[in-house]
């Protein structure tokens, strides 16, 4: 069965968005994304932040490529809950770890934590509902 096959059986809550509209979120907030962690990279390159600045950018960006493979590579909904959660948990790190040296950083993470807020809730509604 293909994933997207597997994924429109699943149940899901009445609110959950079409996967067209999931895409074109993502095609949005995936540049927003980059372009911080470049911001954070290079200025942990050039000393103006420690690296440990980048520290919260890298846990994200790893648990959000993974979330994919995840979710409908092992089709594991418990454990896409979970890394989901390290998603929006992180999202909040980062923009805590940059709020005084980048604040536009900080400021940028708003619609994806917006938009992540509402994928976790929809994930874990997901999860309970195919449990």
């Amino acid at each position: 069965m293909a994933f997207i096959d597997w994924y429109n059986a699943l149940r899901k809550p009445s609110w959950t968005p079409a996967p067209a509209t999931i895409g074109l979120i993502w095609q949005i907030l995936y540049p927003i994304l980059f372009a911080s962690i470049a911001v954070v990279v290079v200025q942990a390159f050039r000393r103006r932040i420690p690296w440990r600045t980048t520290l919260p950018f890298a846990v994200n960006l790893a648990a959000n490529l993974v979330f994919t493979p995840i979710q409908f590579g092992l089709r594991n909904l418990p454990l896409a809950s979970i890394d989901i959660l390290i998603v929006w948990g992180s999202i909040l790190w980062m923009a805590y770890s940059v709020r005084k040296s980048l604040p536009w950083v900080a400021v940028a993470q708003i619609p994806y934590f917006i938009w992540v807020s509402i994928a976790t809730v929809l994930q874990l509604s997901i999860t309970w509902m195919n449990r």
